[in-house]
């Protein structure tokens, strides 16, 4: 089957895409609402919890970039057959997971999968919408679609969880995968670049093993302190990968991400927006779930029905950010989007608390979804706009290697924050009569944790104990949201500063990567 942007064949291809991306999108909103019941019945600390949502996402982040290299190189939907293998294989090994550290393994084959799956999507979109504003469109359709996915799972997951066990959350991926591949297998054409350079293998080393160093030491912070020998062991390991990943990439012949592109502001400045956005999104929303459950004592599924307004802003903000988009500029739009984004973190970290009503909730859930809808989208369709057709495997990755970076380094960092608030407050009870050593540590291992350990101690013991963990657990999420709702700022001064005024300008990209191209080979010669 041929890519023809004049025939309708391009619109089942979407709605295939979409399905394929739904997967990913329900995936990671039913595991956040899994996470307690996860926690107790895998008796899962804080930091072993950011490391089940991390090691996702880092793996995730880390071959991005080398899966949309080998998507261009070899073949976009073979990379994408594979990647929904992978993810079914994946979630059945998550499903019969019976410790952590397995969890945590197939979490990782996951993102293996998500890596596949991803970059294909959009460098398909990419590949088969041509006109601009179709293109813009099918973008803006692509990210709602992510979006209800991120909506109608909690949902979907809150059922599975009180009807059956956490591990149905991951059998609801199967399905899916099976129906993904029947449509890709009908409608989704084959497209790659035969002239894609080979992908830069040590590259993928110094930056995965930089980022889990950097990702660790962060989580490792939390319980420990920032100055640990382990930690800043870690940090230092980071550190030196990470330099050598940009140097590496600074003079290698065929660098994994090639750094002239940041000299295109279109590309630097979409990117920066959605990296501190998704830090300080991903890294508040990670407390979301947990506290409505933990502290609130909402089950699994009023948790999720709590949490839908939000699906409804973003996918309604989403469809708007088109016309937005289109009449006042990328720049406007975004910052916009960001700020309102921040404004909703503020407004939660002032009302965080035992007795916060759900009114309060549900107002930042609409004024953070409507940030999240202007945002999202414009972000996506500057990042592929400003560069070349050729490399939309490279755009697309970025894209998703921002966010998904972004989002890891914010649940380490804002999780590292809360957690050390969370444990210094409950550190209170050892006074407490009554209290024992090993009840006081389940305690410190997380709110879930607390909720079972409380059992072993008597009526108003066990009372005062619980209320001390769930205000602990609300005064680090507090510092957690201010922190997030500040760099959402940055985020946004950063788009208003780095990004083009009008749409049209940030097509001037594709002219500018062929300039550096020419400038580089005529400096050889």
């Amino acid at each position: 089957m041929k890519i023809g942007n004049e025939s309708n064949n391009r619109w089942y291809v979407l709605a295939t895409l979409c399905i394929v991306l739904f997967i990913i999108s329900i995936d990671n909103t039913v595991l956040n609402l899994a996470l307690p019941s996860i926690s107790t019945a895998l008796n899962a600390s804080a930091s072993q919890l950011q490391w089940i949502v991390d090691t996702y996402t880092l793996i995730f982040a880390s071959i991005l970039i080398t899966t949309g290299t080998l998507g261009d190189r070899y073949g976009r939907r073979k990379l994408l057959i594979i990647g929904l293998i992978l993810f079914g294989i994946g979630s059945l090994g998550s499903s019969f997971s019976v410790s952590t550290l397995m969890l945590i393994i197939f979490r990782g084959v996951l993102g293996i999968a998500g890596a596949l799956i991803m970059p294909s999507t959009l460098s398909i979109l990419n590949h088969v919408f041509i006109e601009r504003r179709e293109r813009a469109k099918a973008f803006a359709i692509w990210s709602s679609i992510f979006s209800i996915g991120a909506g109608i799972g909690p949902i979907v997951g809150g059922l599975l969880i009180n009807a059956f066990h956490w591990s149905s959350v991951f059998f609801l991926n199967v399905p899916i995968v099976v129906i993904g591949l029947v449509g890709t297998f009908l409608f989704v054409p084959e497209s790659k670049d035969a002239n894609t350079p080979s992908p830069d293998f040590p590259g993928v080393a110094l930056s995965v093993i930089g980022l889990f160093a950097l990702i660790g030491g962060t989580i490792q912070a939390g319980e420990f302190g920032w100055t640990a020998p382990r930690v800043l062991i870690e940090f230092g390991i980071a550190l030196v990968f990470l330099f050598g990943f940009v140097m590496w990439e600074k003079y290698s012949p065929r660098p994994m991400l090639p750094l002239e592109f940041f000299k295109i502001r279109a590309f630097t400045g979409a990117n920066v927006a959605l990296t501190i956005s998704a830090f300080a999104m991903m890294g508040s929303m990670f407390f979301f779930s947990q506290f409505l459950q933990s502290v609130r004592d909402y089950t699994p599924i009023i948790a999720a029905v709590g949490m839908f307004p939000m699906t409804i802003s973003v996918f309604s903000f989403t469809m708007l950010s088109v016309r937005v988009f289109h009449r006042m500029g990328v720049k406007f739009t975004m910052s916009l989007g960001l700020l309102l984004m921040g404004a909703a973190l503020f407004i939660f970290a002032a009302t965080v608390g035992l007795q916060t009503s759900y009114w309060s909730i549900l107002l930042v859930q609409l004024v953070l979804g409507s940030g999240i809808g202007l945002s999202m989208s414009p972000a996506t369709n500057t990042i592929m706009s400003s560069l070349p057709p050729n490399r939309a495997g490279i755009g697309s990755a970025m894209n998703d290697t921002t966010r998904q970076l972004g989002g890891a380094l914010g649940i380490a960092v804002l999780g590292a924050l809360s957690n050390r608030v969370y444990r210094a407050e409950v550190g209170s009870l050892n006074t407490v009569s009554g209290m024992t050593e090993s009840v006081l540590n389940m305690i410190r291992g997380s709110i879930q944790t607390a909720h079972n350990a409380v059992s072993a101690l008597s009526g108003d013991v066990a009372t005062f104990a619980l209320n001390t963990a769930k205000q602990a657990f609300s005064d680090g999420m507090r510092e957690a949201l201010w922190v997030g709702g500040a760099l959402m700022v940055v985020s946004a001064l950063a788009a208003w500063f780095l990004l083009p005024n009008q749409e049209d300008k940030q097509h001037s990209g594709h002219d500018r990567v062929e300039n550096l191209h020419l400038e580089e080979e005529t400096s050889e010669s």
